[in-house]
């Protein structure tokens, strides 16, 4: 499954998921995030049962204040439309598959 584009106009989508949902919140400029990003878009090729999503935090600050986002890259895991995992900084394939996995 490719990654979602996620914005203030999908996320109820994203929210009433029946899926586990793997959020990456990045920004372009961003050099952790340009790090992550290929490793997330790999998670979503590889494992179809969850539903992953990047949202751009200048596109979209509203979703980042949210979440209580303040540094990225975040990753935001949600179960039934809440957080149940959060880690902040570039993570390794290893971790963001673990912290799916609970």
């Amino acid at each position: 499954m490719s990654v979602l584009s996620v914005t203030q106009d999908n996320f109820n989508l994203v929210k009433d998921s029946d899926k586990l949902v793997l959020l990456d919140f990045y920004a372009d400029w961003c050099g952790p995030c340009r790090m992550v990003s290929p490793v997330v878009d790999e998670i979503a090729q590889e494992n179809p049962q969850y539903l992953v999503g990047k949202i751009n935090i200048d596109h979209d600050p509203e979703l980042a204040a949210a979440f209580g986002v303040s540094s990225i890259p975040t990753l935001v895991v949600m179960k039934d439309g809440k957080v149940v995992n959060q880690s902040v900084g570039a993570r390794p394939k290893p971790h963001i598959l673990s912290m799916l996995k609970g």
